[in-house]
């Protein structure tokens, strides 16, 4: 088959180059279709119990991921000039286009008892201008004695004062939040610059544009990189400029295929997508130095251009698809995770490893049939004596040291199982970031001095209208909060007992102590004057219970303290609703983004791990076709299982946790690494196979093998490894992490195809021979 494919290409080599060009010129118009992601992918499906409390939810009480906030320390904050100022750009945020509430302390009500139409009035604390400072102590005096605020709004110890926006939703969707994010920034950073002030932002919406943009600058970075290292790489092995460009050339083209194809599909760039550009880069260049080399030995043997173009298909093609088709699958099995921004990264990359695959096969046959044959200068690297005596250390090894092989590996092993049992499971909201990242010093700030941004919300479900107000119910709710809050990572809650306490205060004339739920003799006064309210603390009331007054929200705030301990967090909020509201009588669920993002992340990990073993699976059975023998299969799998096993017990070693991004890892390193295996075996089967000077023994082919398929292993090791080590100069640790564990997982493949798959090889052999040979002593015996 590969003798005809051979045949068409280069007898249609015109209309192909023409084609090509064409295509890519279409696809490349696409690429200006390709956008950033600006909506937050979930990593739950959508069958999800998790996932579905939390869109019912959202239908109930409305959106709580949405809130952009950002706060200083002064204790200098109540002078006139400087209160006006901060009043001054308030308003400025408020009018952004994109921002549908703001509150801040200026922005604070208060609650004013009415006698005469016994309601209470909603009065703002602030004016839009303080006159004097007289009235300003006065209304400072006011804010600060409604503990309702404090812990929210401010942090009246600390001298902390805090604004929070929320953002609406179809701006969160849309480009435009990046513009308002910019602006907000903009505005209040007049305010912290005029007055030195160290301002701190944070909030989902902050998070996320900040590391969209990022990513975007990381993306062109990262190209500009893989570029420079394969063209440096190249150059080495090959030492021709003309080879080199053209390469590239071919690199650039199944770039441009993919990116302008997911733009068709509608694709947006994430996190994960962005790094498919790069990726490509780096495993395009590996086939096309199988291809090249493949090209220049044959030359080098007959000196006829065509000739060897030709071999260089027939022997190279089965192989480089098997391994192209391994890579793919690799990524493919990303779509049985249900994640989003996995699938969307899987379909991506093995439509990507596609092209490289079909345009590999066809412009490099295609472009070197004009080019003129490669000089000994081209040819050089063939004999490479550094190369060469690589592969003789690695040849005398295997024939004569195989006992020591099998020794260090099993070191390693041993080593790497006691590696194995440290790792941790970990996954924070940004444990991606850097210690040193502004975005994680802002948080830190904010969970330090107001108990964490996290929307941890529980709500309790009466499951009778009008129960919400009834005081045991109210009291049960305060308890059930008070022993919540008392955990050192949880907030207090805002809720409607944080409401009705409020209100209480405010019928004795906003007397601090009695910011507390009223006694038997006063509910009823007190809930007559509360169902007065209107305007914005109506809106807000509406916010924590439900239209039938059957359902409340107690809507508390979290540290990212990882999903382990969110989880425990979890199962102990559970165990102490059941304390107060029994299962038969109640009904508690626990959501929030906090959970989501805990519930998503194990949920993702395990879909990960289960992805790697279909991967394996597939991989072993495409093995089992291509070789037709149970036998290679387990040949080909040991040498890449081995590396895999490795890295996870130097991640054990290094305290590097099973996350998201490094279980990544094993998928993507192993969909690559078995390439190498594959082309050796592949050389080692067109060994076997007999000819007119009879059928080789199997240690000849192994080695005969080895030598002809080392060198290319090398290189695409050394490629490989500067290739994707080029991620470790990200700004995303698991960016980083990726790069660090798959380069090291492949050059460690490259010593175990080198070392342990041809001592299988021969020792299995030998073991063939005892056995044939003991088997011909027990017939002969008979």
């Amino acid at each position: 088959m590969w003798i005809k494919i051979a045949g068409i290409l280069l007898r249609n080599r015109v209309a192909f180059l023409v084609g090509v060009p064409c295509i890519t010129l279409f696809l490349g118009v696409q690429i200006r279709k390709a956008e950033m992601s600006y909506e937050y992918s979930g990593l739950l499906p959508s069958t999800d119990s998790a996932y579905m409390d939390y869109v019912e939810f959202h239908e109930t009480f409305g959106q709580e991921g949405n809130v952009m906030v950002f706060g200083f320390q002064d204790s200098a904050f109540y002078r006139l000039d400087k209160l006006n100022d901060w009043i001054a750009t308030r308003e400025r945020v408020k009018a952004t286009p994109g921002v549908v509430a703001l509150v801040d302390v200026t922005r604070a009500y208060n609650l004013v008892k009415d006698t005469v139409t016994r309601s209470f009035e909603i009065t703002p604390v602030f004016p839009e201008r303080v006159r004097d400072e007289r009235e300003m102590d006065s209304l400072t005096r006011v804010v600060e004695s409604l503990p309702f605020y404090d812990g929210t709004l401010f942090n009246k110890e600390k001298h902390i004062y805090g604004m929070m926006l929320t953002v609406a939703e179809e701006v969160m969707r849309t480009p435009a939040r990046v513009g308002l994010v910019k602006e907000v920034v903009s505005i209040t950073r007049e305010f912290s610059d005029k007055y030195r002030l160290e301002m701190h932002y944070s909030g989902l919406p902050y998070i996320r544009v900040v590391n969209a943009e990022n990513l975007k600058g990381e993306m062109y970075m990262f190209i500009l990189l893989s570029l420079l290292v394969t063209t440096c790489v190249l150059y080495l092995f090959f030492r021709s400029s003309r080879t080199v460009g053209f390469c590239l050339l071919i690199v650039l083209v199944c770039v441009c295929w993919t990116v302008g194809v997911m733009s068709m599909m509608g694709l947006k760039i994430t996190l994960l997508t962005a790094m498919v550009p790069p990726l490509l880069i780096v495993i395009c260049v590996p086939n096309m130095v199988f291809m090249i080399n493949k090209f220049h030995a044959e030359y080098d043997r007959h000196g006829n251009k065509i000739k060897a173009l030709q071999r260089m298909i027939e022997k190279v093609g089965n192989a480089s698809f098997t391994c192209n088709l391994t890579t793919a699958a690799g990524f493919g099995t990303f779509v049985i995770t249900s994640s989003s921004i996995l699938v969307d990264f899987g379909i991506t990359a093995s439509i990507g490893i596609a092209f490289v695959f079909l345009i590999c096969l066809v412009l490099v046959p295609c472009i070197f049939s004009f080019l003129p044959p490669p000089d000994s200068r081209q040819t050089r690297h063939l004999h490479n004596p550094r190369i060469r005596g690589m592969l003789e250390r690695a040849v005398a090894t295997v024939l004569r040291r195989k006992r020591r092989v099998y020794v260090v590996i099993s070191l390693l092993v041993a080593l790497a199982l006691v590696g194995l049992s440290r790792i941790e499971t970990t996954g924070y909201m940004i444990e991606d970031l850097k210690e040193t990242d502004p975005i994680r010093r802002d948080l830190a700030f904010f969970e330090e001095n107001f108990d964490g941004l996290m929307p941890l919300e529980v709500t309790v479900d009466f499951k009778r209208p009008r129960q919400a107000t009834s005081l045991p119910n109210l009291e049960r709710l305060d308890g059930f909060s008070a022993e919540i809050a008392n955990d050192g990572d949880i907030s207090r809650p805002v809720s409607i007992v944080e409401a009705v306490k409020f209100a209480n205060q405010a019928f004795y004339n906003g007397n601090p102590a009695y910011y507390k739920l009223p006694t038997g003799q006063t509910r009823n006064f007190i809930l007559k004057y509360a169902s007065g309210i209107a305007g914005d603390a109506g809106n807000m009331a509406s916010s924590f219970v439900d239209s039938s007054m059957q359902r409340v929200r107690l809507s508390f705030r979290v540290k990212d303290i990882g999903t382990v301990k969110m989880q425990e967090k979890e199962e102990k909020i559970y165990r102490v609703a059941e304390r107060y509201f029994p299962g038969e009588k109640y009904r508690v669920k626990v959501t929030g983004s906090s959970i989501i993002n805990s519930r998503g992340t194990r949920y993702l990990v395990e879909n990960l791990f289960a992805s790697l073993a279909l991967a394996i699976a597939f991989i072993a059975l495409l093995m089992a076709w291509t070789f037709r023998s149970k036998r290679m299969v387990l040949v080909a799998m040991l040498p890449n299982i081995l590396p895999q096993l490795l890295t996870a017990g130097l991640m054990g070693y290094l305290g590097i946790p099973i996350k998201a991004s490094t279980v990544l890892v094993f998928s993507i390193a192993f969909g690559i690494s078995v390439d190498g295996t594959i082309h050796y075996l592949a050389k080692y089967r067109q060994e076997l196979r007999p000819t007119r000077r009879g059928r080789k023994e199997i240690p000849v082919a192994a080695i005969s093998a080895l030598k002809e398929t080392g060198p290319s292993m090398i290189y695409n090791a050394v490629i490989l490894f500067f290739g994707f080590g080029i991620f470790a100069l990200s700004d995303f640790g698991g960016t980083v992490a990726l790069g660090i564990l798959v380069s090291i997982t492949l050059l460690t493949t490259m010593f175990s195809n080198l070392l342990f798959l041809p001592s299988i090889l021969l020792t299995l052999d030998r073991l063939s021979r005892g056995k044939a040979g003991r088997d011909a002593s027990a017939g002969g015996d008979r």
